[in-house]
């Protein structure tokens, strides 16, 4: 299964070592966007991120928590998750397009397991890290599988890279706040774009 999802992706990573494009906001957020948080939130926070990326395995693992309790579950920010696949981006990008399959409302899910269990990668190899982000995924093996071959997932997955392309991301993960961009991922850094647009 995955095997042949990364070689349905192999072209469509090609796209990451393109020229570098003029900075501009992040694409709008639209309903296949994967969003945490209540839709109306005051504030919107976009991550760019890779599920082989360690940095963005930090935030999720150690940061996120804390960011999720204080603002997404008190309905003051949504979070909005967007993929660009880094190195080995075969794998990211099969890891995105699994996450991109599951069942409504398990996107999360996926993430959060594929983050969790990141540093196994290089212990137990791929094959266990993706089975057990199917398991989180809520829909059956043979489901993935079919989700994986279908060339909107890849045209999903394309409209990441290139949306993340457009607003001049060089690195994961990179964050916007309400369309800025904020250059450090912790919780300091993050607080300190948040709450001036609350107390507006």
């Amino acid at each position: 299964m995955i095997r042949r999802a990364v070689l349905t992706l192999a072209l469509l990573i090609a796209t990451l070592s393109g020229p570098a494009f003029a900075a501009e906001p992040p694409p709008p957020v639209t309903a296949q966007d994967h969003v945490l948080g209540r839709v109306d939130a005051p504030v919107t926070v976009i991550e760019y991120a890779s599920f082989t990326c360690s940095h963005c395995a930090d935030f999720h693992n150690d940061v996120l928590p804390a960011f999720k309790a204080r603002y997404i579950d008190t309905g003051k920010v949504r979070l909005v998750h967007r993929n660009l696949p880094t190195a080995p981006a075969n794998v990211a990008a099969a890891a995105a397009a699994v996450a991109i399959c599951a069942a409504p409302g398990r996107y999360f899910d996926v993430a959060e397991v594929f983050m969790r269990d990141q540093a196994e990668l290089r212990t137990t190899g791929a094959q266990p890290w993706f089975e057990a982000g199917v398991a989180a995924s809520g829909k059956t093996r043979e489901q993935i599988e079919t989700c994986l071959g279908d060339p909107a997932t890849g045209a999903a997955l394309q409209a990441q890279i290139e949306g993340a392309q457009e607003a001049g991301v060089a690195g994961t993960p990179s964050f916007f706040v309400n369309g800025k961009p904020v250059a450090d991922h912790s919780l300091e850094a993050l607080s300190a774009a948040v709450d001036p647009l609350l107390r507006r």
